[in-house]
């Protein structure tokens, strides 16, 4: 696959001069700061409306919402209507989840098998938490925190939902086999 994103036009490996202080998620902490205006950033990859940047020897994780700052358009947050049914938004957490990626891997987590499962639940107050199960693609990756963050992010776009946890588990341990056909082509495995 080529290192443009359709979402985002930029190409991996070019340079983009910040226009405004923007807020990112720093990997691979998951812990968000503020990158200051006018610093000059790299971009390490555009998948899922989101762009991975370089700076300073670090990485962070910049959100469609705040391409902005990069001179881009901004990717708006995603949502559902207020009467979505409860179909309807297991859909968009599902969908939003095939739009978060590890920042170094050009493949999203459901597709690279990491996510196991997805609960929604109807709080006593009324309110919907998701609980996200998923894994790593190894228990050293320190890529959890950021992907966890990048996926809450999404799916508290939509107004029924005002909770996420995301679970992070290592049983059954993740394997190449859990990767979908389209990851394994992508990724060059077949």
């Amino acid at each position: 696959m080529s290192d443009i994103d359709a979402l985002s036009g930029v190409t991996k490996g070019q340079v983009l001069p910040l226009q405004r202080d923007v807020e990112a998620i720093s990997i691979p902490f998951g812990k968000t700061e503020t990158l200051p205006e006018d610093s000059e950033v790299t971009v390490m990859q555009a998948k899922g409306g989101t762009v991975s940047v370089g700076l300073e020897g670090r990485m962070y994780l910049i959100e469609g919402s705040e391409l902005d700052a990069l001179g881009l358009e901004a990717v708006p947050r995603p949502t559902l209507p207020e009467d979505a049914s409860e179909e309807d938004i297991e859909a968009f957490v599902w969908d939003q989840l095939r739009t978060c990626y590890d920042p170094e891997i050009p493949v999203n987590i459901v597709e690279l098998g990491l996510v196991y499962g997805c609960r929604i639940e109807r709080l006593i107050t009324g309110e919907r938490l998701v609980t996200i199960r998923m894994t790593l693609t190894a228990p050293g990756c320190g890529m959890g925190d950021v992907i966890a963050a990048d996926a809450r992010n999404k799916i508290l776009g939509a107004p029924q939902i005002s909770k996420v946890h995301t679970e992070i588990v290592f049983d059954p341990p993740w394997s190449r086999e859990m990767m979908s056909d389209e990851a394994k082509l992508e990724l060059g495995m077949f």
